[in-house]
């Protein structure tokens, strides 16, 4: 899609991300082994992958489950700004596989 389709679908879906990226060429997704949508990743200020994996570990869309859920992308956050390792570094992401339009890769 393009980026004026992707702000419509945003707004449509009152969603609020300080930030959306469009990979078309699925180059970005290839570069961090993207497999599973959502798949997070999160990079240090110095560029390297301090996780990457699931969000959290309740690998349902019960919203009743996410109080409870242990949050992989909140905990690498709070222990890389607080100076230490991130000690979930990284886990097995799930949703949908991602389909990429070149299969070479």
């Amino acid at each position: 899609m393009t980026a004026s389709e992707e702000n419509e679908y945003l707004a449509k879906m009152q969603a609020a991300p300080t930030a959306a990226l469009l990979d078309p060429t699925g180059e970005i997704g290839h570069r961090y082994d993207a497999k599973t949508s959502p798949q997070m990743v999160v990079i240090n200020p110095q560029g390297v992958v301090i996780y990457n994996g699931a969000i959290d570990d309740k690998a349902t869309t019960d919203l009743q489950d996410v109080p409870n859920a242990t949050n992989y992308v909140s905990l690498a956050l709070e222990e890389a700004m607080a100076g230490k390792q991130v000690q979930t570094a990284a886990t097995r992401p799930y949703g949908c596989s991602v389909k990429y339009a070149d299969s070479t890769h």
